[in-house]
């Protein structure tokens, strides 16, 4: 006897396929006018093979979410920009027109509530109407199997795979067996309405729209719930050929495809006859809504791009790259509520754009920080987002730190001066109307400015130069003039290491020690970003809280729950008492005798700045701020090829610039958006200073006055006090003694005592012999001589 076959499969598996094996047969378009298979070939061979291939499927498709848009708004709810790899936002069938549903279903599948996975009369008319047509008019594939090669395809190109994308959209028999199964599978697991929900949602109707939703805001700005009979056919015909039919481009066949859509729903009785003549005789009536994807086009480029690089290095987003990252930010259908007030983006963008053009040798840039949060509010800059280098655009984004941006910074002048100025009230005790005699010139050698353990000696001296006045300062008017001697010998007080830490501790990203930590450190040698020098001055503003810049407050799923939240991260970096000193100095700034306050920047509510130059006039910078609002100006000159350059002699979109200066170049940038802004700000002053801290910890300053210069200097080092040696006074005491000291009596320890060498008692001059006349004496005064002249008492005047 022979041995029953091993490969026949049992009739309990093979019969169920065989209704499925005929459609396969009607879709491959081999059944008609009869069967092209025979029978019993179905039943032989060939359906055994079929079945099998079949079986090996999964017995369910995994569809998983939808790739949805995702929304970057402002800290008002506001769309800021879009990102998406599909555009679409979801919406539950309860949420879409009625007049879509129907007009869809018309047109794909009139029969889809009444068939199965797929229908075999609806194939099979099709087919032969098209035949007879000459053409495609009418699908032959259900919905649900329109849906299941929509997932594959979505899923192939998810993978990256580029043969999986070629197996799901390769015309051939293997491909179309694997979606019946599939299609099967569907209908078994889930509702017809799920289905029809998910179609809208996954179907792609042109332009870049994916889903009803998107397809009904971007073609006429109405969502899908209110999409009329007119609008709903337009959108239905989309579907078979979205791009053929895409009204933007092709208007004349997108209104045939909706009238024909029209045509099936009266032919089916869907709509009466006069609704269909009425709704065929309505223009297409397109209210066409530019979609935005990315930061290009974003009514804020260069802050949306923060946003997405602040996420992207943050660590907290799902994925293990960038890519993975980014990934998730486009098709989470997430909404991030970000920091950015657009009235104040506004405002800086306008100013921006009315001093420095995009084509001009020179990057202009603002960037504001609320302080006491370190919400970012605003980010803008002249040269524009995009490619296009004739016209000066860029990707680069000079206003943030180079982690965030790619661009190396800039030097940023007296602005800091903040920093040694703060650490000298801080750590030091410097009272704050102490005097230094600060000549134009002065030579001190290096080996005076102490490091941080481990730094080494320095060698050199460095001659410092002052660009504005000199002669006796105090904090007040050293700082409030900028003075360069003056800040040189206050950082002798200081070191070189509280001030570079303290500004480390106020957000800036300094990492290069060995050339950064120097003597020039307060002249603003190291470069730095817009953005880090507004987070340093919102710190003193906040009365010496600092909060790390931060351009997100939270992430919102789907749904519109919150999935992650990001709280402000603020640490007390120095006492209020000090941060009130530096607010009570630098408001001098914007006050009348400060260089704000001479060119007309201060505002209607309490401020106060600090300007900013580098040589050679190649940066110049104005750091203003109020209690609430800290915003950092800077102008750098640049030419074509991306080399700084000096700004003297350029030509801005502001004027002509002879020579740049804080006050004069960027404090009118900062002042124009300033000005616009301060309407929405609070009307909060600063925190007068403490006695305490006006007054510093002062010790008393050894009397050396008579003795020998050399003895002075022994006892005043021995005190703990840097000295300096001026030109001779006259005075009581001997030539080449000591005349006095400045400051005498109490001083802050370590800081800078000039002696006054005698020049001895000043000569007297020599006396007059008076001139005697016969006539009773006259008295003298300068310019005038009274006597009885001719006798008659009246005097004239001399010269």
């Amino acid at each position: 006897m022979t041995s029953p076959r091993t490969d026949r499969l049992p009739a309990s598996r093979l019969l169920p396929h065989l209704g499925v094996m005929l459609a396969v047969a009607a879709v491959l378009g081999v059944v008609v006018a009869g069967l092209a298979i025979p029978f019993a070939g179905v039943a032989g061979i060939g359906a055994r093979n079929l079945s099998r291939s079949m079986n090996d499927l999964p017995a369910t498709l995994e569809t998983g979410d939808l790739s949805q848009r995702t929304r970057i708004v402002d800290s008002q709810g506001k769309l800021i920009t879009t990102l998406y790899d599909e555009n679409r936002i979801t919406r539950p069938l309860s949420q879409i027109s009625r007049n879509m549903t129907q007009a869809l279903v018309s047109i794909e599948d009139y029969r889809f509530y009444q068939h199965g996975a797929i229908d075999l009369k609806g194939t099979l008319r099709a087919f032969v109407t098209n035949q007879a047509n000459s053409g495609v008019v009418q699908g032959g594939s259900s919905i649900t199997q329109q849906l299941v090669k929509m997932t594959l395809v979505a899923q192939a190109k998810a993978s990256g795979d580029a043969n999986a994308i070629k197996a799901a959209t390769e015309d051939s028999y293997a491909r179309k067996i694997k979606e019946l199964r599939y299609a099967i599978a569907m209908e078994q697991t889930h509702s017809k309405d799920w289905i029809l929900e998910r179609y809208l949602n996954a179907a792609y109707f042109g332009d870049g729209s994916y889903g009803v939703q998107a397809a009904a805001k971007h073609y006429f700005n109405v969502n899908a719930n209110k999409l009329s009979l007119t609008q709903a056919a337009t959108l239905a015909g989309l579907v078979k050929n979205p791009t053929g039919y895409d009204p933007t481009n092709s208007p004349d066949r997108a209104l045939a495809r909706r009238n024909v859509v029209l045509d099936r729903m009266e032919q089916l009785h869907v709509i009466t006859a006069k609704q269909g003549e009425e709704a065929k005789a309505s223009p297409l009536g397109l209210d066409v809504q530019p979609a935005r994807n990315g930061c290009v086009n974003s009514t804020a480029p260069f802050f949306c791009d923060y946003v997405l690089n602040w996420l992207l290095k943050s660590g907290q987003l799902p994925g293990k790259t960038d890519k993975e990252r980014m990934e998730f930010l486009q098709s989470g259908g997430l909404t991030i509520k970000t920091s950015l007030d657009l009235r104040y983006q506004k405002a800086a963008d306008d100013s921006v754009a009315a001093h420095v053009a995009p084509t001009d040798q020179a990057i202009g840039a603002l960037a504001m920080v609320e302080p006491g949060t370190g919400a970012v509010r605003a980010l803008a800059q002249s040269r524009p987002m995009g490619r296009n280098k004739k016209t000066g655009q860029t990707y680069l984004n000079y206003v943030v730190p180079q982690e965030y941006g790619d661009s190396n910074g800039f030097q940023a002048g007296s602005t800091f001066k903040l920093f040694v100025l703060a650490s000298a009230i801080e750590y030091n005790g410097f009272p704050l109307h102490q005097q230094i005699n600060s000549p134009a010139q002065k030579d001190i050698p290096e080996s005076n400015y102490k490091g941080c353990p481990g730094d080494g000696n320095r060698v050199g001296v460095w001659q410092v130069h002052n660009s504005t006045t000199s002669g006796q300062k105090d904090a007040y008017s050293g700082t409030r003039e900028s003075v360069n001697t003056f800040f040189a010998q206050l950082e002798e007080v200081t070191g070189l290491c509280n001030p570079y830490k303290m500004a480390q501790s106020m957000g800036l990203q300094l990492t290069d020690p060995k050339h950064e930590r120097v003597p020039t450190f307060t002249l603003g040698v190291p470069s730095v970003s817009p953005l880090e020098m507004a987070g340093a001055y919102a710190t003193v503003a906040a009365r010496g809280l600092h909060c790390d810049s931060r351009p997100v407050s939270e992430i919102l799923d789907s749904a519109g729950k919150p999935i992650k939240k990001y709280g402000k991260s603020c640490q007390q970096v120095m006492a209020q008492g000090t941060a009130d000193g530096v607010n009570d100095i630098l408001r001098g700034v914007q006050e009348p005798g400060g260089f704000g306050g001479d060119a007309g920047l201060g505002l209607s509510v309490p401020s106060a700045a600090k300007t900013g130059t580098i040589n050679n006039n190649m940066t110049v910078w104005y750091d203003g701020y109020t209690p609430t609002l800290a915003t950092a100006a800077m102008i750098a000159g640049a030419n074509s090829k991306g080399e700084w350059i000096t700004l003297n002699g350029q030509h801005l979109k502001g004027g002509y610039v002879v020579t740049a200066h804080g006050s004069t170049t960027a404090g009118p940038m900062w002042g124009d958006a300033m000005h616009t802004i301060q309407q929405w700000l609070p009307n909060e002053d600063f925190v007068k200073p403490d006695a305490s801290v006006i007054n510093g910890i002062q010790v008393g300053v050894p009397y050396v006055a008579g003795m020998s210069i050399s003895h002075a200097k022994d006892v005043l080092r021995a005190a703990g006090f840097k000295v300096t040696v001026s030109g001779k006074v006259y005075s009581s005491y001997p030539t080449g003694t000591v005349a006095y000291t400045n400051p005498s009596g109490k001083a802050a320890k370590g800081s800078p005592i000039t002696l006054y060498p005698s020049a001895g008692p000043q000569p007297q001059p020599k006396k007059k012999k008076k001139r005697r006349h016969s006539a009773s004496p006259a008295v003298t005064f300068p310019g005038f001589n009274f006597g009885n002249g001719n006798g008659n008492g009246r005097g004239h005047h001399g010269h």
